[in-house]
């Protein structure tokens, strides 16, 4: 028997007040209930039933530091993204950058042909929108796809490495679990668009400063 396994014992109630010493006593009932999501709802009814005063605990307050470790992580991979997206965005800024560099000379003619500051700081804005835009919608597709297959690719993961993965005797888990919740889902790629959106501002502002005379001075 290993330390995870655990041995229960079914009695009559009046048997086991006996071999507990307990005659006519109980020391807890345990309440099951079809939506352990909404258990908070059913507090008042038991303390209602009890007519007595009773401590009340329920598996959320049983489980409290794991699942304060997982908040714990929540955050934290909320962190990690955050500076992944951050540093996707920076890459943005250095590729436009290096864009407006070589097209400075065409750049300049656009600027003598008439076209305005508003023109140009336009045209790098909407392409540095545009890799954003693609880049998180095709982010967005993989990452769907991944969580809608995440158990299987946990399994071949497991079988191209022959290890297991995510071992139920220490996660407590038979299957990797995977959940897509809509409103994270939509905070994440406003936030990717938003960084990606600000991140084209610099680099177009500088294409859209860029003197035509300095440009074409020695071309």
């Amino acid at each position: 028997m290993s330390e995870y396994d655990a041995t229960f014992v079914f009695m009559p109630l009046a048997e086991a007040q006996l071999y507990f010493n307990e005659e006519n006593e109980v020391s807890g009932i345990d309440v099951y209930v079809d939506d352990p999501d909404n258990v908070a709802a059913f507090w008042k009814p038991v303390e209602v039933a009890a007519d007595r005063p009773v401590l009340l605990s329920d598996w959320r307050q049983r489980n409290i530091t794991f699942f304060s470790a997982l908040e714990v992580e929540r955050n934290m991979m909320f962190l990690i993204l955050t500076l992944i997206v951050l540093v996707a965005a920076l890459n943005i800024v250095s590729g436009l950058t290096m864009l407006v560099k070589e097209k400075g000379r065409d750049i300049a003619i656009l600027r003598t042909m008439g076209a305005t500051r508003g023109a140009v700081m336009r045209v790098f804005f909407i392409t540095g929108a545009s890799i954003g835009t693609l880049g998180t919608i095709a982010g967005l597709g993989l990452g769907t796809l991944i969580c809608l297959n995440v158990e299987s690719i946990r399994q071949f993961t497991s079988w191209i490495t022959r290890t297991e993965l995510f071992s139920p005797e220490l996660y407590y888990l038979s299957r990797l679990p995977a959940e897509m919740n809509a409103g994270e889902v939509v905070a994440i790629v406003a936030m990717s668009l938003i960084l990606s959106f600000l991140a084209t501002l610099y680099p177009a502002w500088r294409a859209a400063r860029l003197d035509p005379v300095e440009a074409l001075r020695y071309e």
